[in-house]
């Protein structure tokens, strides 16, 4: 009997999509990433669960609960700290802010001729530049014992909570700045247009536009500034004098105690603070909506004489603030003795770089930030390249983002207290690095991935995902697409991350602080002891060749870029003719 065949039963797709096998492409990225993942989970995660578990533990390693947390609010004196490290803080942020918005509106929303603009910008970012003891070691010298400008102070010392927030505002001011810039920068000129023509006053524009425009930048720059403020560790330790903040206990309590306990008590207490801030700041990143549609026009600011002739004043001062600020310390650095003998020398570059030991450690930063440099920027891109151009990546890619993203969080001196605990333990297989310049340099890439993370992810959106996917329908390997069409598109990001990279890494202090030996002893490390020491002139010297060599390598990496990018960067004029 014949019978019509009965057709086969569709396969779901989810049954379809199980049995597909991934390429040796794909076998190879989803490797790479769990690599760079493993990497983040080893020297990110695991330091802070260390932290965590020292906490609830004794000296024999037994589990106390929460005994240390108690003992710690049971007493006046560490419990200060808490507070102290909040309202100033808080008091950094109030005044950062609004100094960096005033700077950022005068930059984006005025007329001010444009070399001025970029004179102010390029003045502004130079704090990036310094180690935070600079500001500290330069405002001794403006307001200390023997301070020229005392006398502003009328009566109060510098050596507390004013020497600590004024440092901080210095230290935090590009930071806030650079988000407000980009806040400012775009809007929407038919608002304006629309409120003019209603005769709505610049100054209800101001409240009613532009403000609401900028408050997620607003909030994002606090966050930021706050978190920066309550974890730096270098101004505090020069300019606090007996004003304990937790930064400064957590040093003390481990370096000066050896009380492991407390020192992850306290770690875990600073940790607080900027995990508070990084959800906030998350929530309000993603809560940001396009201010620019396909029917927006630029907004070009009117010519105003007065509110043009006053922003350009107020850049002017600021400008002329921070110039002082670096500009005092580069002084204390060439005379002989502050305030006694105020004459020319360089006895003290002679002493930091042939007559000490202090050359090793200017020599040491240089390896260290070059190291970071390269590094960084190879694991930060390839980690960001997977994620973003990798399909179906799943859980795995959601944890590599969040992992990437984390480290905004983690304050480099809890890092680096981290790093003591876990790495030091005998029982660790990773004990080798423990005291070695590769310990260094892992934190430093660690400590500053996400800021990098986030530029490379930005620069990766912008090249859409059918190069990779008309790469696989030729069968052309995955990297060779990567090294022929990602990285030249997205040089310009590369060498940018490399750059932030030397930067931060010539100049950090809180990682560094608990992991140096005298053979890998940093520039900032070493600074910290001159002062302490009381040798002003040649800790002046030392921090001013770190800000000399970062401007170096700036000009250079200007220099060398632009032929880099003649070269490889063709296309862009090309589209634009």
């Amino acid at each position: 009997m014949n019978t019509l065949a009965r057709p086969m039963p569709a396969m779901p797709a989810t049954a379809t999509t199980s049995r597909m096998r991934w390429s040796r492409d794909e076998i190879v990225a989803r490797l790479v990433l769990l690599a760079v993942l493993a990497m983040l989970v080893l020297f990110l995660a695991a330091p802070l669960l260390t932290i965590l578990v020292h906490a609830v533990q004794d000296k024999q390693g037994r589990f106390v609960g929460l005994t240390h947390f108690i003992a710690y609010f049971s007493t006046p004196s560490l419990l200060r700290s808490v507070w102290n490290s909040l309202w100033v803080s808080a008091a950094v942020v109030s005044i950062s802010v609004p100094l960096a918005f005033g700077f950022a509106y005068a930059l984006t929303r005025s007329r001010i001729p444009m070399p001025l603009k970029a004179t102010f910008r390029l003045i502004a970012l130079i704090p990036l530049l310094a180690p935070s003891l600079l500001s500290a070691i330069s405002f001794v010298q403006w307001f200390g014992n023997q301070g020229v400008l005392k006398f502003l102070l009328g009566g109060h010392s510098v050596y507390g909570p004013i020497g600590i927030i004024i440092s901080e505002v210095y230290n935090t001011f590009p930071h806030a700045l650079m988000i407000l810039t980009t806040s400012l920068a775009l809007a929407d000129g038919r608002l304006y247009e629309a409120a003019t023509a209603l005769r709505t006053s610049p100054a209800r524009q101001f409240l009613t536009i532009t403000l609401p425009s900028c408050k997620y930048g607003l909030i994002s720059a606090a966050t930021v500034v706050f978190t920066y403020a309550v974890s730096d560790f270098g101004a505090p330790k020069v300019i606090g004098g007996n004003f304990n903040v937790l930064s400064v206990d957590v040093f003390k309590q481990v370096v000066g105690q050896h009380n492991f306990a407390v020192g992850a008590v306290v770690g875990l207490l600073l940790l607080l603070p900027s995990v508070v801030s990084f959800c906030i700041d998350y929530v309000v990143r993603r809560k940001i909506k396009a201010q620019l549609s396909a029917r927006s026009v630029p907004y070009f600011p009117p010519r105003r004489r007065i509110a043009d002739s006053l922003l350009t004043l107020f850049c002017v001062i600021v400008c002329a603030l921070l110039l002082a600020t670096v500009g005092m310390a580069i002084y204390t650095s060439v005379i002989s003795l502050w305030p006694y003998d105020l004459s020319f020398t360089l006895k003290h570059y002679h002493f930091v770089l042939l007559e000490s030991e202090m050359s090793q450690a200017y020599t040491n930063s240089l390896l260290v930030a070059f190291a970071t440099a390269l590094a960084g920027s190879f694991i930060v891109f390839i980690g960001a390249y997977l994620i973003e151009k990798i399909r179906n990546l799943g859980l795995l890619g959601r944890t590599m983002h969040l992992m990437a993203t984390l480290s905004m969080a983690v304050p480099g001196l809890v890092l680096g207290l981290g790093y003591v605990m876990f790495f030091n333990h005998p029982a660790n297989p990773l004990n080798f690095m423990y005291q070695t310049m590769a310990i260094l340099i892992v934190s430093m890439v660690v400590h500053y991935y996400t800021s990098s993370h986030l530029t490379a992810i930005t620069a990766l959106k912008q090249i859409d995902n059918e190069f990779e996917a008309v790469s696989a329908s030729l069968k052309v390997p995955l990297f060779k697409t990567f090294f022929r069409v990602t990285v030249p598109v997205c040089l310009p990001a590369i060498l940018d991350i490399g750059r932030y990279f030397f930067v931060v890494s010539m100049a950090s202090l809180s990682c560094a602080i608990f992991l140096y030996t005298p053979e890998t002893i940093l520039a900032s490390v070493a600074i910290m002891q001159l002062d302490d020491a009381g040798d002003i002139g040649p800790a002046a010297a030392l921090a001013t060749l770190i800000v000399l060599t970062s401007i170096t390598v700036c000009i250079a990496y200007a220099l060398l870029t632009r032929v880099l990018l003649a070269r490889t960067q063709a296309w862009r004029t090309l589209a634009r003719t």
